[in-house]
């Protein structure tokens, strides 16, 4: 790739830019209420009728029972996997080395799972790996479930586009920057390294 060739590192200087894990985890938190607002307004205002009691206790009956726990707890293990894999989908489509270049762990420390790019990628392209995980599995589950009333695929939207919150702290310490330029995964920390010309 002819871009990947111009990329230069003695023409760029360094600026590591890293976010505070346990903040991104509060802030995980503190970004529930606006996106269940976001999405269940809508979804109350379209299904209000299912809010019935006679609703609720048929949904217990159909859905809440001893599997439930171990459905729940299967459904976020694989998502959070999913979540992961689809960072790596995307950044080895902007890799020169593709899926080489993608290394998956465990941040053990925090016990947050990771998905590390060991090359350099143009902002822009950083920025797209960063984000789908929150538009694939949660935006588009949760529009799909206000069109059809979907309480279950409802709450797994929310709690995927919450489970982005620290992809939205590095995608909010990119935003200014040169979508030209040049970021790298930090390989032990929450962050990345942002290569910025040095006639910038």
């Amino acid at each position: 790739m002819k871009a990947r060739e111009e990329f230069r590192l003695e023409d760029y200087r360094q600026e590591r830019l890293t976010i505070d894990i346990v903040w991104a985890n509060i802030f995980g938190v503190l970004i529930l209420i606006p996106i269940a607002f976001i999405f269940g307004l809508p979804y109350y205002l379209i299904w209000k009728d299912t809010f019935s009691l006679d609703a609720f206790d048929e949904f217990v009956s159909k859905h809440i029972g001893f599997s439930f726990p171990l459905i729940a707890f299967a459904v976020l293990v694989l998502g959070i996997i999913a979540h992961e894999l689809i960072h790596g989908i995307f950044w080895a489509q902007y890799a020169k080395n593709g899926f080489k270049s993608i290394k998956f762990g465990i941040l053990l420390k925090m016990l947050t799972p990771y998905c590390h790019c060991k090359e350099a990628l143009k902002v822009k392209h950083y920025i797209i790996g960063a984000v789908m995980p929150a538009i694939i599995l949660g935006i588009i589950p949760s529009i799909i479930a206000i069109c059809i009333g979907n309480i279950g695929l409802l709450a797994f939207g929310i709690i995927f586009t919450m489970a982005a919150a620290g992809d939205f702290l590095i995608i909010n310490l990119l935003r200014k920057e040169n979508k030209e330029d040049w970021v790298q995964d930090h390989p032990s920390e929450a962050g990345c390294y942002i290569y910025r010309k040095n006639n910038e």
